[in-house]
């Protein structure tokens, strides 16, 4: 990593805005008193699910760094208070992104956590969101703001196993969520995909989706009853079946379009605000420049390009890929809760996280950062970094794949590293078939809601809570955040 490290100056800055968007938002015009988000999260009791997740992590992060927040319960798998406490501290305190904090506080860091976090045992996917009475009665009469972040985000996960996390329990968090007395708002995570079959510029709107009753589906799953043998099986291909009869790539969109209809169906006077993020990725900024966990959406295709494993890729190379950081997501979600929490609407809010109106980067450009920085630093020695051709269609980006990656290994007549060269363009026509309908979207997300909250925004807001795409520079965010955070981060 030290080439890593020698490329990248900036990339170990932490807790604060680089120095290129201070310049731009000490340019900007003094705003008004702001949305008041410091003023909204002060003393306030939030709950959220999915804490141990990528975005849960970095949004309770950001709220325990930036506010004056009252007590955050995270709901935790375990089984028990004492495997939750584990988990709260080996998982999400102890990790690299809670650094700031850990400076800030010093040796009373554990103490502070102590009295701001508490690990609550639970499941979404069981009843009353497997929490204990004493829990449940607590949470019920504190609470104030619920974030819905807990999914299975795994694209062609079976069928069933989706319904049930997705869909069945947000519907359980919603009706926990109804009970409780003080609550202000309801905020569920989603994803843009959700609209992946409108074209052209999709708003923020509730979904509606003709042909799509959920009602239908829970009937089919219950009827639905294979041998143990041949579920697995039976359920992705019945998932992928049902996600295509309504334009759907993976079960995945499927299942989070479904739990936002639930939501929507089942909230009654529950004030909910929808947040679609795109494709999240290392955060750009805050609190750790890099910093990411997991192998997100093109991870796996930087890692293999930068082995030299990846000669051509299979796009739209004019199609923005819709990258967000994953810190914008997190700001965007704490502003606008600031914004919604203390206003009642009838309809629920929408923001889309997303950059391809506002700061489009295409595949095109992405593969040119990519080149532009393995060329002279790839992952493995003697790595064959050359321009990746991208190609529309498919029978040709194999026909070429394969023989580039015959040529790149010199197989010859070697039938052992023929079967390796197979396997290996295997591998990627099956990751690029998978993200297959972000490289031809023919849809772009609208983001007029945060306009709207960044004019609203006062300048202390807009430099502390940056949700702003537009100061994004996709080529310094490629050399020296992204590409330096999934090899740091993504890959241990």
């Amino acid at each position: 990593m030290e080439n890593i490290d020698k490329r990248n100056s900036r990339f170990s800055r932490r807790c604060h805005p680089p120095p290129f968007e201070q310049a731009a938002v000490s340019d900007r015009e003094e705003a008004d008193a702001g949305i008041g988000i410091l003023d909204f999260f002060a003393g306030k009791n939030i709950f959220i699910t999915g804490a141990t997740g990528l975005l849960g992590k970095v949004i309770v992060e950001k709220i325990i760094r930036s506010t004056s927040v009252g007590k955050i319960y995270l709901l935790i798998k375990a089984k028990d208070k004492e495997a939750a406490f584990n988990r709260l501290n080996c998982e999400i305190m102890n990790s690299e992104l809670f650094t700031c904090l850990k400076e800030k506080y010093g040796k009373s860091f554990e103490e502070f956590v102590k009295a701001k976090v508490i690990a609550v045992v639970g499941d979404i996917c069981h009843p009353n969101l497997g929490m204990d009475f004493e829990s449940i009665e607590s949470i019920r009469k504190d609470v104030n703001v619920i974030i819905h972040s807990a999914a299975c985000t795994t694209f062609n996960e079976r069928y069933d196993v989706l319904f049930e996390t997705n869909v069945n329990a947000s519907q359980r968090v919603m009706r926990f969520a109804k009970t409780c007395t003080k609550l202000h708002l309801f905020t569920h995570m989603s994803t843009a995909y959700v609209a992946e079959g409108e074209e052209g510029v999709v708003l923020e709107k509730p979904l509606n989706i003709g042909g799509l009753d959920v009602a239908d589906e829970i009937s089919l799953l219950l009827k639905s009853s294979p041998n143990n043998i041949d579920a697995p099986k039976f359920f992705k291909k019945l998932g992928q079946q049902r996600a295509s009869l309504v334009g759907y790539s993976t079960i995945y969109q499927l299942s989070k379009a479904m739990g936002e209809m639930c939501l929507n169906e089942t909230r009654g006077d529950v004030p909910l605000l929808i947040i679609r993020p795109a494709c999240i990725e290392s955060c750009h900024s805050e609190p750790l420049p890099g910093w990411i966990q997991g192998m997100r959406m093109l991870d796996p295709a930087i890692i293999s390009y930068g082995k030299g494993l990846m000669p051509a890729s299979y796009a739209n190379p004019k199609v923005p890929l819709d990258i967000i950081p994953a810190d914008f997501v997190a700001n965007l979600t704490i502003a606008a809760i600031a914004k919604h929490g203390n206003r009642h609407t009838s309809q629920p809010v929408v923001y889309y996280a997303s950059s391809s109106l506002d700061n489009p980067i295409t595949f095109f450009d992405i593969f040119e950062y990519l080149y532009e920085y393995f060329k002279d630093m790839p992952l493995t020695e003697n790595a064959n970094i050359s321009k990746a051709k991208i190609f529309d269609d498919f029978e040709e980006f194999s026909k070429c794949l394969r023989e580039e990656i015959m040529r790149r290994n010199g197989a010859g007549e070697d039938r052992n590293m023929i079967r390796r060269c197979n396997a290996i363009a295997h591998y990627v026509e099956q990751m690029c078939k998978i993200y297959e309908f972000a490289g031809f979207l023919k849809s772009r997300f609208h983001t007029g809601n945060t306009q709207k909250l960044i004019r609203k925004m006062s300048r202390e807001e807009k430099l502390n809570f940056e949700v702003d795409v537009k100061i994004i520079n996709w080529k310094m965010y490629f050399h020296d955040i992204y590409i330096p955070g999934v090899l740091k981060y993504a890959t241990q």
